[in-house]
């Protein structure tokens, strides 16, 4: 699962100082919402642009829907295939609502970095802004009688908040709804200040249906409905634990409210209840899959919802008496204005056809994809290359999508052995255009031949806008150049999406070259999360520790004692996105309980996501504390790439490792268990883009050379090989720059021999990096390093003073955290603690 964000204060420590201005160019996403986690109220509340409907309305008559689709809004007959545009321009326009005459249409825009509310005249086409001023604005209703639109909105504080706007004197007044309050209650996933979202009137127009979280501690919170007035104080309607999607509508009697959720299962599903409170919920669907975004007909007798059981967004229509249901077929599509065809094609160096990733940008500076494609977007984006954030889908080598006329720029992946390509295409109106793309390695001289590639942290699926199966995983690995994918299962507070998919036996879907293996993401937000990859025989449960107020709320098991399990099944364990700058501080007033060095000195850390979801340089200055004390662990590569999102840290294999296997095996259990052997004999880099290779002595990665006391010029040879450009290529000894190496064609490769003069036991890697972002990586910066080649200098150990005491420091600090808190179910499990951290002090003690 996803990243924590620590509190401690900056670290001196080599190249920190690299990290703030490179990463500064790469900003979130709707930066001026201040709610904690954005990968989740990102994807799961905020309007998302998606290839098929993703929200939805019904008219007045209740004889067709406007919806969301590809960032339009569409009007279609529910006696019809035919889908007719709606509205045009350069934003992405969603969540369409009808006014109660049906004359106007109030819908959310996202241009210029917000959110805007915009009403539509569906007459005379005419637009007029509801909101202004830069906020997000979104989930807009109108009131029965038409005079006042419900809203959320940031406006004032990052917060989300209800608004109410009114017509007064021929124009909108928008007041907040209730005043801002803070919970007393502590929570992790969600903002200390209370949110209100996904309003819903009362058919009588007098009060709100909506859905807070009042000293709520998991979950987006619990459906309520107060009077418009605030008269009297708001009544608890359904209590249960909701993820962003829970979006009540109201049913035109009054007497029902329909809503998304994932009660006693993992995927969201159609429910209903008493819209007066204290009702007992009936579920209205079944399945595997997500409905959501549920909206009652005008007369009460039809349910229209978005369900992704094919993997896109589909509308169906459901009785709502008997449960007849039918999806509204998309068969033909109108467009409002003239339109063009780009037809492609992606082959390798023997012209047959590969799969890829592929960005569009039009004319008109929005991102396109084919119909049968899921486009995805990134999460952060350097406004200096583009209005938006980068939108990609993958494909599997051919395809048609629909653009409009003028200069398309088509950008092409397919992982990190093949040189990424810009091309520029013209879109002629009422023509198709072809483009055919031969793909050509970055590795001209083989260098990187035998080794494979993996992800060892992928969420195939985790309440994104779209269902993944495993044959769908394989299919972006497949575009993404990765040869192994591990699907870290893991919960989402209560559920556990894909527990149903877990299994030990590695495979290959039918017509895939990945192997896609079931895994673990063992989740505490105390002692910090781990992955585990290679269980052969169960899922470890609960999956977490340290939850107030469950049954899980103990902080034992501790990381140690999850590693022994986890090995007792021959897995590996490692610690996942682990820091953000500022570097971890031991000494600050804040710190924080991460077991990592804890974990390390027990002998229970196989590898670390030195590449990963956090900050690289922050991360491998901690490997580097560690590596100096004589522990040996493994450089890993993982994306933390939630692959049924439509708006993602990714994609799949941004962050990968790879792993040298001469003669690997075909059979894929084999091929896993060789690939898990060499990463845990160290013989790794991890990387987002650039491919680096390592060799001091004749000896790789993770090898390890026996000298005499003395000094000694040892030979080496390094390789670089990268999708973007570098402008440092370092050669590094016990954590310091040796070497700079010398860089060819641009910043893109390298091919160096020289010697280092050696004198003391130590470690030697290399390190490729960028000060700045490039918009060919869709992360903070380029990076990638090798685990070390390890040196011993007479027989003497690797050994660091100042980096003992470093994590000495740190481990006083988890002792007394571990010791002082009552969050144990026994004295037994306190005492198991406190030894693992106790034995680890010694150990760093013993090391100085």
């Amino acid at each position: 699962m996803l990243r924590k964000s620590f509190l401690c204060l900056a670290a001196t420590i080599l190249g920190a100082a690299l990290y703030s201005p490179a990463f500064a160019e790469r900003e979130p996403v709707l930066k001026q919402i201040d709610v904690p986690h954005t990968y989740y109220w990102r994807e799961m509340y905020t309007p998302q642009l998606t290839s098929g409907p993703s929200s939805l309305a019904w008219s007045r008559d209740g004889k067709s829907l406007y919806y969301s689709m590809q960032g339009r809004i569409w009007r279609q007959s529910v006696s019809s295939s035919r889908a007719e545009q709606v509205t045009t321009g350069g934003g992405y326009d969603y969540q369409p609502d009808v006014s109660p005459d049906g004359r106007f249409l109030v819908f959310t825009r996202y241009l210029d970095d917000a959110m805007e509310l915009i009403i539509r005249d569906l007459k005379s086409g005419k637009e007029t802004p509801l909101t202004t001023g830069g906020a997000a604005n979104m989930d807009a209703r109108w009131s029965p009688d038409g005079s006042k639109i419900a809203y959320v909105t940031t406006a004032e504080s990052g917060k989300f908040h209800i608004a109410i706007a009114s017509k007064e004197g021929g124009g909108w007044i928008s007041k907040r709804w209730r005043p801002e309050r803070v919970s007393e209650t502590k929570r992790y996933y969600y903002s200390a200040t209370d949110h209100e979202i996904s309003p819903a009137w009362m058919p009588d127009g007098e009060s709100l249906l909506f859905v807070s979280n009042p000293e709520i501690i998991y979950g987006s919170g619990a459906l309520y409905r107060q009077p418009l007035d605030l008269s009297s104080p708001a009544i608890l309607v359904q209590n249960e634990e909701t993820a962003w999607r829970m979006h009540p509508d109201v049913s035109p009697d009054g007497k029902r409210v329909a809503y998304a959720s994932f009660f006693g299962r993992q995927w969201h599903q159609l429910w209903m209840t008493a819209a007066e409170g204290g009702g007992y919920p009936i579920a209205y669907s079944y399945g595997d899959y997500d409905v959501t975004a549920q909206r009652w007909s005008p007369d009460g007798k039809k349910i229209a919802y978005i369900s992704n059981e094919t993997g896109d967004g589909v509308i169906w229509i459901q009785e709502v008496v008997g449960g007849a249901r039918a999806p509204l077929k998309i068969e033909e599509r109108k467009f409002s204005g003239p339109m063009g065809e780009l037809q492609f094609d992606v082959k390798d160096a023997s012209g047959a056809i590969v799969p890829a990733r592929i960005a569009i940008r039009a004319s008109d500076g929005r991102d396109y994809a084919p119909n049968d494609a899921l486009i995805r977007a990134d999460d952060n984006f350097n406004r200096a290359h583009g209005a938006f954030e980068t939108r990609y889908f993958h494909t599997g080598g051919e395809g048609v999508v629909a653009l409009p006329p003028g200069k398309a720029t088509v950008t092409i992946w397919h992982g990190m052995k093949t040189a990424p390509q810009k091309l520029v295409v013209d879109i002629a109106k009422g023509k198709a255009a072809s483009l055919s793309v031969s793909l050509k390695t970055d590795d001209p001289n083989g260098v990187f031949s035998d080794w494979k590639s993996a992800d060892v942290h992928v969420h195939m699926n985790y309440g994104g806008a779209y269902r993944v199966h495993k044959d769908g995983l394989a299919f972006q690995a497949d575009a993404e150049g990765l040869d192994l994918a591990f699907n870290l299962i893991v919960n989402k507070e209560q559920r556990i999406p894909d527990i149903a998919e877990f299994t030990p036996i590695p495979e290959r879907p039918e017509g895939a070259s990945a192997v896609i293996a079931e895994a673990q993401e063992f989740h505490t937000s105390v002692w910090g999360h781990t992955g585990l990859i290679g269980l052969e025989d169960h899922y470890l449960l609960a999956d977490y520790v340290g939850y107030p107020k469950t049954a899980a709320h103990s902080l034992y098991p501790d990381n140690a004692t999850v590693a022994d399990l986890a090995h007792e099944q021959s897995a590996l364990l490692g610690y996942v996105h682990p820091y953000d700058p500022p570097a971890p501080d031991p000494f600050a007033e804040k710190f924080f309980t991460h077991t990592l060095p804890v974990d390390v000195a027990l002998g229970k850390v196989d590898y670390l996501e030195v590449v990963g979801f956090s900050d690289h340089r922050v991360t491998s200055e901690v490997w580097s504390r560690l590596l100096n004390c004589g522990f040996r662990v493994a450089a890993a590569g993982g994306t933390d790439a939630m692959t049924n999102y439509a708006s993602m840290r990714g994609p799949i294999g941004l962050n990968r490792t790879y792993v040298k296997l001469e003669n690997a095996p075909k059979d894929p259990a084999a091929f896993t268990r060789a690939w898990l052997d060499g990463l845990k004999a160290g013989h790794s880099f991890a990387t987002n883009g650039p491919l680096v290779s390592l060799e001091v002595e004749g000896q790789g990665a993770g090898g390890e050379l026996k000298l005499q006391k003395g000094l000694h010029k040892l030979a080496f040879k390094v390789a670089m090989a990268s999708i973007a450009p570098v402008d440092s290529l370092d050669l590094i000894v016990n954590g310091k720059v040796a070497q700079k190496i010398p860089l060819e064609e641009g910043g893109i490769s390298a091919l160096y021999s020289g010697e280092v003069e050696i004198s003391e036991s130590g470690w030697v890697s290399l390190r490729a990096s960028n000060a700045e972002d490039s918009d060919l990586v869709l992360d903070g910066y380029p990076f990638g390093m090798t685990t070390p080649v390890y040196v011993t200098v007479g027989g003497k150990p690797v050994r660091s003073r100042e980096d003992a005491d470093y994590f000495i420091a740190w481990i006083d600090r988890l002792e007394e955290f571990a010791n002082a808190s009552d969050a144990y179910n026994t004295e037994e499990e306190r005492s198991i603690v406190l030894q693992h951290i106790r034995k680890a002090k010694a150990e760093f003690e013993r090391r100085r």
